[in-house]
């Protein structure tokens, strides 16, 4: 399988139109929840509201961008290489899933091409955000509670390693993961899912000697 990096927005395998993964339609930057006017806000909202600024008053403490990174994309390469996938991802849960560490096909390699944003709903990184430990899926088809997923269709994906970023024991920041078209041998779980705790390690040992603002 090829795996060099490229920055191109989804685009389907043959067809040059290009698609964005799905995003939330309505933002509220200050909170970074899309809450419409009026709506009564649950118990789940404020939690979700809570830990959003959270997230966000300790990347400006630590002085850490939000913007692509080629350090992390280098993280994300590394990764995804090491794991014999075609991609990886460093991606800080705020507003949206934001993947300030990408490594994926070249945009002629007949994959599909993402981009740096998806919404927070779709996916399996907000399942390892909520449980705070990694989670292995070597074939997502293998579990009904994961299968029923946007990016299934969208991408394709059979196979997904993921694990949380996490500082001091606390603030989940947001994710390392790997994905791929193809699924992976039960007996390789271990193996991958050690892959993305150290490549997480990695990202907030990084994190951790950003220059503070």
């Amino acid at each position: 399988m090829p795996h060099q990096p490229s920055d191109s927005r989804l685009t389907p395998p043959t067809a040059p139109p290009t698609l964005s993964l799905p995003r939330r339609g309505m933002r509220d930057t200050s909170q970074g929840l899309s809450i419409p006017a009026g709506a009564a806000v649950t118990g789940p909202q404020a939690q979700q509201a809570t830990e959003l600024a959270q997230r966000y008053e300790l990347l400006e403490r630590l002085g850490v961008s939000t913007a692509a990174s080629q350090n992390f994309d280098e993280l994300a390469r590394d990764m995804a290489e090491q794991a014999g996938f075609l991609y990886g991802f460093v991606n800080l849960f705020l507003e949206e899933q934001t993947f300030v560490g990408l490594h994926q096909p070249p945009a002629d390699s007949g994959y599909v091409i993402v981009g740096r944003t998806m919404s927070r709903d779709h996916g399996w990184c907000p399942e390892v955000v909520a449980r705070k430990k990694a989670l292995p899926l070597h074939d997502v088809h293998a579990s009904p509670r994961f299968s029923g997923n946007h990016v299934v269709d969208a991408v394709g994906i059979r196979s997904y390693f993921g694990a949380p970023l996490i500082h001091d024991s606390e603030t989940v920041l947001g994710t390392v993961c790997v994905i791929d078209p193809e699924k992976r041998p039960l007996s390789e779980a271990r193996r991958l899912r050690d892959i993305v705790i150290n490549a997480g390690a990695q990202v907030m040992d990084r994190i951790a000697h950003t220059p503070v603002r």
